[in-house]
């Protein structure tokens, strides 16, 4: 039977407060929420969600890669194949996108388990992020948060098998972001929860069930989405569930971070789950969605993850409501970003190992290694004598960095390092991190990020973020 053998999560480190929403001064212990930086997106968020997932797992293994989201950064082109390269998986795995409700997540949740169970596929890496914008000011704008959860789906060794699903369509426009949008938006808040939201989320969840013939009392935990922790609540009393068996939803913290919401949630779950219990994740948008889980002895055997309680643990406030718009793009320029023919295609195509997959080479004659990638041999000048060396999850120290106040950033200045890996010398940038927090040797590892949005689309590379400690 299907089931999860693996997940991961990223919240990103950025944490804006309400009183700056209200222009009210910084200050920790109030609520916030996460938000994506001026260099993450969607699908960079997606690549270190699923770099966690993937610790320990061969990854030759995956077979597919399904990517849900409502805010790729693509119209037409597919993220999913992207994503795949920056984790430099098999270039004959299937990607596929899903989008256009927040219902993604669980629509291609289904789609993997169906493809592992009807024997096309035997691993499928699931992933679901999202960084919406709100207007500024809004309530929209409080509740919404930023994140990815990835999940590897397959049979054997499953730490959570899927027990079974539901889920409906509806036609109701209560959220929603026409072509060329900036923002989301909602109709009036009453009808948006009361016939949209409540009766979706609740319809949900007794139609799986009555078709599991089982009672909410036969599950340990609920991960259930929502706008906001009012209708959360509101949602689990007509539902009947107690506080003890609801997941926390973390507003105040996270908020609702789109397709990635419920996932995240269940991440959150699984983090504390045992042998023998049983989860359900619901889920709203366009209708709704819900999957019973129960959970199996090998989740003793899973190496710890940096699930969502690890990514809430590290935090950075944003110091001036204003950061934060210049790094979301919310103010005027005099320029447009996407001025200009930005990178060039066929150079693009002709690095993409190097730039995407940030694959290093290892000279078979004497061991070095260098990127990036070049005919000869820096130490021994052997010729055309290499192997690949994946670098994105390896970690690496600062030999020499400066700081650059010219380079457009929403807080100068930019840090850019010379990083050596296993003798390896990277220009990266480095993010994440104070100024005076740097030092040679200073311990790194690396991060999928965008760099510039040159020609009208987003260019992507890798950038060093300190190296964190891990728990447990």
């Amino acid at each position: 039977m299907p089931g999860i053998l693996s997940f991961g999560a990223y919240v990103p480190p950025t944490r804006l407060g309400f009183a700056l929403m209200s222009g009210g001064a910084p200050g920790d212990g109030g609520p916030e929420r996460a938000v994506a930086w001026s260099d993450e997106d969607s699908v960079t968020m997606a690549v270190a969600a699923a770099i966690n997932c993937l610790r320990g797992f061969e990854r030759a293994s995956v077979d597919a890669l399904f990517f849900a989201s409502t805010t790729q950064p693509f119209a037409e082109k597919q993220a999913a194949a992207l994503i795949a390269k920056a984790l430099d998986l098999r270039r004959d795995l299937r990607t596929s996108d899903f989008a256009g409700t927040l219902r993604a997540g669980s629509d291609a949740l289904s789609a993997a388990c169906d493809a592992v169970a009807a024997g096309s596929v035997g691993n499928v890496l699931l992933i679901a992020s999202d960084c919406r914008l709100a207007p500024p000011g809004s309530a929209l704008e409080r509740n919404f948060g930023d994140g990815a959860a990835a999940f590897l789906i397959g049979a054997p060794g499953a730490i959570a098998s899927i027990e079974g699903s539901y889920a409906f369509s509806e036609e109701i426009v209560d959220l929603w972001r026409a072509a060329g949008d900036t923002f989301v938006h909602s109709w009036e808040e009453r009808f948006v929860v009361q016939q949209g939201y409540s009766a979706g989320i609740c319809e949900a969840v007794k139609g799986l069930l009555t078709r599991l013939d089982a009672d909410a009392s036969d599950f340990a935990k609920f991960a259930i989405a929502a706008p906001d922790a009012r209708s959360h609540k509101a949602a689990a009393h007509a539902l009947g569930l107690s506080e003890a068996s609801l997941v926390a939803p973390c507003f105040g913290q996270l908020g609702s971070a789109g397709v990635a919401f419920a996932p995240l949630l269940l991440v959150s779950a699984l983090e504390a789950a045992q042998p023998g219990e049983r989860l359900l994740l619901a889920n709203y948008g366009d209708g709704g969605a819900a999957h019973a889980f129960v959970v199996n002895d090998h989740i003793q055997k899973l190496a710890p993850r940096r699930g969502l309680a690890w990514h809430l643990a590290k935090r950075r406030a944003v110091p001036r409501y204003e950061h934060y718009l210049r790094a979301r793009e919310l103010t005027a320029r005099e320029f447009p970003e996407g001025a200009g023919p930005g990178l060039s295609a066929t150079v693009h195509f002709r690095e993409r190992e190097d730039e995407i997959s940030f694959l290093a080479q290892r000279c078979k004659a004497c061991g070095a290694l260098q990127f990036p990638a070049q005919r000869i041999c820096e130490s021994c000048f052997a010729k055309d004598a290499f192997s690949r060396v994946r670098l994105s999850d390896k970690s690496g120290a600062v030999v020499s960095y400066t700081l650059d106040y010219f380079f457009p950033t929403p807080v100068p200045p930019t840090i850019v390092s010379v990083v050596e890996v296993e003798g390896a010398r990277v220009h990266l940038q480095l993010v994440d991190a104070q100024p005076d927090e740097i030092h040679p040797g200073f311990p790194v590892e690396f991060s999928f990020r965008r760099i510039h949005s040159k020609g009208g689309r987003p260019n992507y590379y890798w950038k060093a973020v300190p190296r964190a400690r891990e728990r447990g």
